[in-house]
């Protein structure tokens, strides 16, 4: 159970009980400011920057809901941002949203029921998180579904054949469950767009995409219906240019989405403004000491403050001091701001930590510039995966983050970090990668930062990626005879109904297996990337934020990937991510308003 603090590898920090004593009635002392020299201030020294019913932590999906939901409760609400932009890693995102038996799905005639949602929460899951956890966010989901539509101009679509990551676990669903933002006109929030956080891959110029359409467009130069997905694409771009509209889809449409449901609420949201720690009198939670225009200030909140401040991710030392090595702050796509903040102010009051080795973890090509989150790239035909002794090792077309788990598993016996994903000339002759065409070279910058390698014979691709040759001479010949015959005894690429959602339909008798026959061959190195850090604060099934021995502290919530994800160390689904960090965000806010 994800009842008490994780272990670290470091001395913990003294809470700040033990360095400044039992806070008195009318305010606790706390620092402001870090290193030699800070001063120590009382909360009558702090400007008070306002006050609350309800102060949120972060602008991204999380933040947003339960923003939206103290609103509409009747509290009165803000939202502190540390970033000059909203919408966090969320609105770089795709934007799936994985909530069963949602009414977006229902309507679709989705076979989901109640039964099957929960046998499969509790089979991917295990026995990581609460049971009541997992409840909660099954039974909430569906009504926070229904809230953001009756709430927001938002509109969602189910990404219709995007399976469960284990769809013949019992109660798993093939055709999927999943659902994304539809498409979002950028026009109504006015100039508050200018402050949207821009997406972690442009949308090619044009065209309104959806995240179900890319792995069509990725067949397009191959396949019929991929063509007529890029045409639509297409249409649908030209269709909003002669409208006037700024078409914004996925992550933008989403964070959008959310900003125009809070500006019609009346909810500000003050950008640039991170936390630096929890007010806390009588021992609750009261407040958020923030930053604002170089100077310390305190938002004073009446009910609760709710942390959705994200990870870790790009907090060095945290990821060195929880999770295993090699690791870094390089390899990740999450927002930049995530430095932990909120989940560092709860530690500091008590709260225990879960899952702070793990991450939202997935295979990434470290380009120059910004890592690349590899998907229909690993999983199509006619590639493979291998290590440094130039073998395969994993299922290549399996759930991204068991990939990216196996590759840490065995790295300290069998290293795995980094990977090869190996493909040759005829697959680059049918499928986009990245966002590079059939055919088309590949940038020099990838070959000069060692990305990506290119060499006409194994062996001399081999010497360039530092693999024995004659392996991986052996590992090729061994996978084009498995492809040959359309089944992988090794590694069982293909058994899941999941693997061949980033494949071609057009390649039989397995479509996720295709022999490398055609020079030159290419090499790119995989990395183990990540969404986001998914370890944090630990919560109950209300969102209240916990301490080591099950108790509650008073007045903290936390949701999104400040909190212990109720996924615990797996990934359900597309948006296993995004769906419970709305929903906890929203439950957080019924609760605060006594409406749970």
């Amino acid at each position: 159970m994800v009842t008490s603090a994780e272990p670290v590898r470091r001395p913990a920090r003294p809470t700040r009980r033990q360095v400044l004593g039992a806070a008195g009635t009318t305010g606790l002392a706390l620092a402001v400011g870090a290193g030699p020299g800070a001063r120590t201030a009382t909360a009558a020294d702090l400007p008070l920057l306002g006050t609350y019913d309800v102060v949120v932590i972060g602008s991204g999906a999380a933040g947003m809901t339960a923003a939206l939901a103290a609103a509409k409760q009747g509290l009165s609400t803000v939202v502190v941002e540390k970033a000059p932009t909203f919408g966090g890693s969320a609105a770089r995102s795709g934007a799936g949203i994985w909530i069963p038996n949602n009414p977006v799905i229902l309507a679709a005639g989705v076979p989901d029921t109640p039964a099957k949602a929960a046998a499969y929460l509790a089979a991917v899951v295990g026995p990581d998180v609460p049971v009541a956890r997992q409840n909660a966010f099954l039974a909430h989901g569906p009504d926070m579904i229904s809230f953001v539509l009756a709430n927001s101009p938002l509109r969602f679509r189910w990404m219709e054949g995007y399976s469960d990551y284990y769809p013949e676990l019992p109660g798993g669903l093939p055709g999927g469950r999943s659902i994304e933002p539809d498409q979002f006109d950028g026009n109504l929030l006015g100039a508050e767009l200018a402050h949207l956080n821009p997406p972690y891959m442009q949308v090619p110029s044009g065209m309104v995409v959806f995240s179900a359409d890319y792995k069509w467009l990725a067949l397009a130069a191959v396949s019929a219906k991929g063509a007529a997905v890029a045409a639509e694409c297409l249409a649908r771009g030209t269709k909003a240019a002669l409208l006037g509209q700024t078409p914004l889809t996925m992550g933008q449409s989403l964070a959008a989405g959310l900003r125009k449901g809070l500006l019609d609420a009346g909810v500000p949201v003050r950008l640039g403004t991170p936390l630096t720690d929890l007010f806390v009198e009588s021992g609750a939670v009261t407040g958020a000491v923030v930053t604002k225009d170089g100077a310390p200030g305190l938002i004073r909140a009446r009910r609760a403050v709710v942390v959705g401040s994200g990870g870790f991710e790009h907090n060095g030392a945290m990821r060195a001091q929880y999770q295993r090595g090699p690791i870094g702050t390089e390899w990740t796509v999450g927002a930049k701001e995530n430095t932990g903040d909120g989940i560092r102010a709860g530690r500091q009051l008590g709260a225990a930590l879960a899952l702070m080795d793990d991450a939202w973890w997935g295979p990434a090509i470290p380009l120059p510039g910004q890592p690349y989150f590899c998907l229909a790239e690993r999983t199509l035909p006619g590639g493979l995966l291998v290590n440094a002794a130039g073998a395969r090792f994993v299922n290549e077309a399996g759930p991204y983050s068991d990939v990216v788990h196996t590759m840490y598993d065995r790295n300290p016996t069998d290293p795995d970090i980094p990977a090869w994903l190996i493909v040759d000339q005829n697959y680059r002759n049918r499928y986009l990668f990245k966002d590079v065409v059939p055919t088309l070279t590949f940038p020099d910058d990838w070959y000069s930062s060692g990305a990506a390698h290119k060499a006409w014979t194994l062996d001399a691709l081999a010497a360039s990626v530092g693999v024995p040759a004659a392996a991986l001479r052996a590992t090729v010949d061994r996978f084009n005879s498995l492809a040959l015959k359309g089944t992988d005894s090794d590694f069982h690429r293909g058994d899941s109904a999941y693997d061949h959602y980033y494949t071609d339909p057009s390649v039989l008798p397995n479509s996720c297996l295709a022999p490398l026959w055609l020079p030159p061959y290419y090499a790119f190195r995989i990395v183990p990337g990540d969404l986001g850090t998914k370890g944090g604060l630990v919560t109950d099934a209300r969102a209240r934020v916990l301490r080591p021995d099950g108790s509650v502290i008073p007045g903290l919530y936390a949701a999104g990937n400040a909190s212990a994800a109720v996924m615990g160390h797996s990934y359900a689904g597309a948006g296993s991510t995004i769906g419970p960090a709305m929903t906890f965000g929203y439950i957080a806010a019924l609760d605060i308003a006594g409406a749970l």
